[in-house]
C-alpha cells in the first residue's frame, strides 16, 4: 500500500523530533562533560548564540540543553542574561557535602547485603575499568567511571526514594569537585576507597560501608581550593570538537 501524505508528513515529524531529541542531548553531554573534566570553569559565561554557532544547531534546542543544565545545577540561567557554569559558594558545597554524607551513609547500610549478582558484577566491572583508566591515565573516563560508581550504589538502594535524591547529590558534588579541586587532584578517586567501600557493600558490612562513604567524601571536600581565579575558556576550543549534526541545524524555530 503506498504512503498517504498524512503517513509521510508524520514519518517526516518523527524523523525531525528524533533528531531535535538528539542534537539536545549532544549539546547537554558535552556541556556536562566538559564541566566534569574541568575543561569548562566556574562563572564561564555560555552565550545561547556563540553555542548555536558552535554545534551548527537551532538556538531554541540549545535553550532546551541549557535549561535541562540549569535544572541539574551545572550552569546557572539568569533573565536577559548569558548562561554561565555554575559558582557555589563555599558555604553552599559545605552544605552539598553534609547532606550526601546523611544520604549516602544511610544509602549503603541499607543495600549493605542486597546486591544482586547482576548489581555486584555491574560494580565490579565498573571498578576494574577504573583502576585501568587511572593507571592508563585516562583521567576523563575515570571521572566518569567514578561518578558511575556511587550512582550505581544509590541506583541499588532499596529504597529508591533515598537513591533518587542521593543521585542528585552524587551529581552537584561531583561538580563542585570538577570546579574546585586542588589540581592534580584525581577527581573522586583514591587508591582503595571505592573498592573498600564496595567490598563493605557486598559483604553485609552497613556500619563499615557508611563509615567509608563519609570518609571518602571527607577526604575529597577537604582538597577542594575555593582561592581559584575564574578563568576565560574558548568555548570554540572546548567544544568545537563535537560532531555537528547538520540535518539537526533546521528541525525548530
Amino acid at each position: 500500500m503506498a504512503n498517504t501524505p498524512q503517513a509521510t508528513n508524520t514519518a517526516h515529524q518523527s524523523r525531525k523530533t528524533s533528531q531535535t531529541i538528539d542534537a539536545e542531548n549532544r549539546i547537554y553531554d558535552s556541556i556536562r562533560h566538559a564541566v566534569l573534566v574541568q575543561k569548562l570553569h566556574p562563572g564561564t559565561r555560555l552565550p545561547e548564540l556563540t553555542l548555536s554557532e558552535i554545534y551548527g544547531i537551532n538556538r531554541s534546542i540549545v535553550r532546551r540543553a541549557l535549561v535541562r543544565l540549569d535544572n541539574d545545577r551545572i550552569i546557572v540561567m539568569r533573565r536577559n542574561q548569558s548562561a554561565m557554569v555554575a559558582n557555589p559558594t563555599p558555604e553552599e558545597i559545605a552544605q552539598l557535602f553534609a547532606a550526601r554524607r546523611h544520604i549516602e551513609a544511610q544509602v549503603m547500610r541499607e543495600t549493605a547485603g542486597q546486591l544482586r549478582e547482576h548489581q555486584r558484577q555491574h560494580l565490579e566491572t565498573i571498578l576494574d575499568n577504573e583502576h585501568t583508566a587511572h593507571e592508563a591515565q585516562h583521567h576523563d573516563d575515570r571521572i566518569h567511571l567514578s561518578l558511575d560508581f556511587h550512582q550505581h550504589l544509590a541506583d541499588a538502594c532499596p529504597n529508591q526514594v533515598l537513591g533518587r535524591i542521593l543521585r542528585d547529590l552524587i551529581l552537584q558534588t561531583s561538580i563542585a569537585v570538577a570546579l574546585y579541586k586542588v589540581p592534580g587532584l584525581a577527581a573522586c578517586y583514591r587508591a582503595a576507597d571505592h573498592r573498600g567501600i564496595a567490598d563493605a557493600v557486598f559483604n553485609g558490612d552497613d556500619e563499615t560501608a557508611a563509615r567509608l562513604a563519609c570518609e571518602h567524601l571527607d577526604y575529597l571536600e577537604n582538597r577542594l581550593n575555593y582561592t581559584q581565579q575564574t578563568r576565560n575558556a574558548d568555548l570554540q576550543t572546548v567544544l568545537g570538537a563535537a560532531p555537528h549534526d547538520a540535518a539537526a541545524h533546521d528541525t525548530a524555530t
